[in-house]
């Protein structure tokens, strides 16, 4: 099974999940999970406002619990020059493995056959 396989409302619930898991978890600083993961809580909401059209502040509020502002102000600390290293060599895996996408998208264009495209082929 392939992850676009997965039912739609599974992948809603496991999505709500994780960000309920997020928000219980404020100790989890997102420069270190930047630094494991390559992404954070701002990824994560702009991932929904990219994919729901939600301006950028709603989407952190939905994915915070409350206002970007006010979490940070009281779950965010000062990130150490260590975090941040590992933070920079993590994002730029990212930026590796999203030239590689970028390259192979233009190297294989998606397009539908005319039988899609032109009615009765």
């Amino acid at each position: 099974m392939t992850i676009d396989e997965i039912d739609d409302a599974v992948a809603a619930e496991a999505f709500r999940r994780l960000v309920r898991h997020l928000r219980h978890r404020s100790d989890a600083q997102n420069v270190d999970l930047m630094g494991l993961a390559g992404f954070c809580r701002n990824c994560l909401s702009d991932w929904v406002a990219e994919a729901g059209g939600l301006p950028k502040d709603d989407a952190r509020e939905a994915i915070y619990g409350m206002p970007y502002a006010d979490w940070k102000a009281t779950h965010q600390g000062e990130a150490t020059s260590e975090q941040l290293a590992r933070m920079e060599a993590s994002v730029a895996r990212n930026k590796t493995e999203a030239a590689l996408d970028e390259a192979l998208d233009e190297s294989f264009p998606a397009s539908d056959p005319p039988a899609m495209t032109e009615p009765n082929r």
